[in-house]
């Protein structure tokens, strides 16, 4: 058994701990030791392995605050997790220390699947502008991660009490198909539209936990027509596949925006499957919008694809197809798989 004491002088100590101590108590139920508050001091007791753990997490966590200037439940979350995990690894106490805070700058959810990551300097961009910025628009191609990163960050904010609601919404236009002819109903037309959209949530929540949201509409994933009307405040709205909003869709949505409320926007301007004379909302914005505090527009390329390998290639390929035919990578194609 052995006891460290660690000073608090000059830290938030509410901040730290958290209200009601809630992060203290996190702490305290992922390890095997005493933890103490004594006036501005930490007292720690138990096994020598356990209280370095745990000694390691509180450093991590001052370093953190004193950064961000705040600390989430998710920052604490992140920080244990990766200290379980480095603690067998890594020796050096430099090398753990720069390892893990590499790590929480990039890590935006942990899931049952492991913890989800901005994996290119393009994505880790991404994430810094949602964390600054209120209003984000992120563009590039197929594969770059947009959707994915986009639904781990509301789901983020969801759990750190943040937000008290997720709205998920996709222009439900036709490529190559039309609605009229295929089967079911209303809602089973547009299911196949939303579909990446359950399937990124699928990956990051337990079934019944993301039922339960369904049912109490704490998450909600509509087409971008059902959005005209309301106001969403408290909440985290993300609108995907916005080369597909036309120019008055765009407007409608970015003025559905209430109090306490973030956006992200994503989409691929080389993917528009308007009619050929219809502007796209996505391109039209990028001129409108320039500039304005608050708001952040983050370009993503083939460096930033992290699916198969091949897809990087593919889409060189189409660039340089289109460059040796003349053709704008503003031109509009029809591709049916989603963008992101």
């Amino acid at each position: 058994m052995v006891e460290r004491k660690i000073k608090l002088s000059g830290v938030n100590t509410l901040a730290l701990l958290g209200y009601n101590d809630t992060y203290l108590h996190i702490i305290e139920k992922k390890f095997d030791a005493g933890i103490t508050v004594r006036g501005d001091n930490l007292i720690l007791k138990g096994e020598k392995d356990e209280v370095e753990k745990i000694e390691r997490v509180f450093k991590e966590l001052i370093f953190i605050l004193n950064k961000n200037g705040h600390l989430t439940e998710n920052d604490v979350n992140i920080v244990i997790d990766l200290v379980k995990l480095d603690s067998d690894d890594l020796t050096s106490t430099h090398r753990r220390k720069k390892h893990t805070v590499d790590e929480l700058d990039s890590t935006i959810l942990f899931t049952k699947n492991g913890p989800i990551k901005a994996k290119t300097p393009g994505q880790l961009e991404y994430y810094r502008q949602v964390k600054k910025n209120d209003i984000v628009f992120v563009i590039g191609p197929a594969g770059t991660g947009k959707t994915y990163l986009a639904v781990a960050m509301a789901v983020a904010s969801l759990k750190n009490h943040e937000v008290n609601k997720i709205v998920l919404c996709r222009p439900a236009v036709e490529a190559g198909e039309n609605l009229g002819f295929l089967p079911g109903d209303l809602r089973e037309k547009i299911e196949p539209y939303l579909k990446p959209l359950y399937d990124a949530l699928d990956d990051m929540l337990p079934s019944d936990k993301l039922k339960s949201y369904f049912d109490k509409r704490i998450i909600e994933i509509i087409p971008l027509a059902y959005m005209r009307g309301r106001t969403l405040s408290n909440a985290f709205v993300i609108l995907d596949e916005a080369q597909n909003a036309t120019s008055l869709q765009m407007k409608m949505f970015l003025t559905r925006l209430g109090v306490n409320s973030k956006a992200i926007i994503t989409g691929d301007i080389t993917q528009i499957d308007l009619p050929s004379r219809t502007t796209s909302g996505l391109v039209e914005i990028q001129e409108i919008l320039k500039g304005i505090e608050g708001i952040a527009f983050v370009y993503l390329d083939k460096n930033d694809v992290v699916r198969h390998r091949l897809v990087k290639d593919i889409i060189e390929a189409y660039d340089r197809y289109n460059a040796m035919n003349g053709k704008s990578n503003e031109k509009r194609e029809i591709n049916n798989e989603p963008s992101s």
